[in-house]
């Protein structure tokens, strides 16, 4: 078969879009690099948009998941106990929980993100009694109503039909007067006459990868999550895209003396890239659940509980992170130096999740095209496309990472000259 995509474009919705940024059938996949049906072999830095962070096919998760079914493991199971979510929770517990002296509940809900965040949504405002929540500008957190509400891109909103409510939307903190305006908000909500009621939670990245990978400043974010304590409300944390180890520690936020009341995570938790998604709930705050008021059909999924217990094992001992922390300075230095002498150009992330902002939408698409042209998969972010946003597996070897950076790097200079 010669790369027919004929039957996609003949049957498929108009709404597909990652194909049309790279127009080719993809047929095998390992680790950092995927090859299709035509023999083509392309460098993989978008990694299913932060879902691959342990690699395609990873060998490990595939031998666990092939004795699974060979076990004739419960596939399938709602919310009731199997062998195979006891021994994801444990070494959940064991290694991520306990060493940081975290004490959360973990709530399995449909197994996507904007699920995961619409039921902290949900926990918050059965918690506070309130409505409002406060989302920050470029911020992304999902496609469904109450996720997309506190989404800040317009081209998805605007695809809701619907009005999207309950939203305070407020400067993300980057740049110089970040704390100012926090101090405005402080203000805005304790005075009597601003017309504002407190809001039942404050929604938050750390970095807003989807938004063009803007990095919170530490203060900014510390003082976010007082300001939300000063208020009684909740403050949440969305480490979908940038947790499980992307920024070289298995939290976003490890480093940084933050204690949310809620984290989101999703993508990178199910190791293989099979689907889960969870919230990690402060105990005080899961018990105003009751039973099945959130649910789903695909919360037990056997396969992603297999897949993500040996995916936790990465983070036995300091290794990947260490080559994470390591490899995430190389890429770094390697794109500040082909950015070098150019006003218009910004490096930014954290970790192996960095963007590079080319200022214009058009030529971040144009990049990116070049790109795979030439055997590189890479994705934009930010507005229109501006930011050209590098998330390659954090298992990626040395010779595909330099090799992939080669290739950004003759697109780069063909595009922008």
């Amino acid at each position: 078969m010669a790369n027919n995509m004929e039957i996609f474009e003949q049957w498929e919705s108009e709404i597909r879009a990652y194909c049309r940024a790279a127009p080719t059938v993809f047929k095998s996949a390992s680790n950092a690099k995927q090859v299709d049906e035509n023999g083509k072999e392309y460098v993989d830095f978008f990694a299913g948009a932060g879902v691959l962070n342990f690699g395609h096919n990873n060998p490990k998760m595939k031998e666990a998941m092939i004795e699974f079914l060979k076990e004739d493991g419960v596939a399938h199971s709602l919310d009731m106990y199997t062998s195979a979510k006891r021994s994801f929770i444990e070494k959940f517990v064991e290694t991520i929980l306990k060493p940081r002296n975290m004490k959360y509940k973990m709530q399995f809900t449909g197994p996507t993100g904007t699920n995961a965040v619409e039921a902290a949504l949900k926990l918050a405002r059965r918690v506070t009694g309130r409505e409002n929540v406060v989302a920050f500008t470029h911020g992304f957190h999902g496609m469904t109503l109450g996720s997309l509400a506190c989404t800040a891109n317009q081209y998805f909103r605007n695809a809701a039909g619907v009005s999207l409510d309950n939203v305070i939307r407020w400067p993300f903190g980057i740049g110089e007067n970040c704390m100012e305006s926090l101090e405005d908000l402080k203000a805005m909500f304790n005075d009597p006459s601003s017309g504002v009621n407190p809001p039942a939670a404050f929604l938050v990245e750390t970095i807003q990868a989807e938004g063009g990978v803007r990095v919170g400043k530490e203060e900014w974010l510390k003082g976010a999550q007082q300001l939300a304590k000063d208020l009684g409300a909740l403050f949440i944390i969305d480490d979908i895209q940038v947790g499980c180890g992307r920024t070289g520690s298995y939290f976003s936020f490890d480093d940084m003396d933050l204690d949310p009341d809620i984290v989101v995570l999703a993508k990178g938790i199910g190791g293989y890239g099979t689907p889960l998604a969870m919230t990690l709930n402060k105990p005080e705050y899961d018990k105003k659940w009751s039973p099945g008021e959130h649910t789903g059909t695909f919360r037990g999924q056997g396969l992603s509980f297999v897949a993500g217990a040996k995916a936790l094992e990465y983070f036995d001992n300091d290794d990947l992170m260490n080559q994470t922390k390591e490899n995430g300075k190389y890429m770094f230095e390697f794109l500040t130096d082909l950015a070098s002498g150019r006003n218009d150009v910004e490096v930014r992330g954290k970790g192996m999740i960095i963007g590079f902002d080319v200022s214009d939408g058009d030529k971040g698409k144009a990049i990116a095209g070049e790109c795979f042209k030439n055997g590189m998969l890479i994705g934009g972010c930010g507005k229109g496309g501006e930011v050209l946003k590098f998330i390659p597996p954090l298992t990626t070897p040395k010779e595909d990472l330099q090799k992939g950076l080669e290739i950004f790097a003759s697109a780069y200079k063909k595009v922008i000259g």
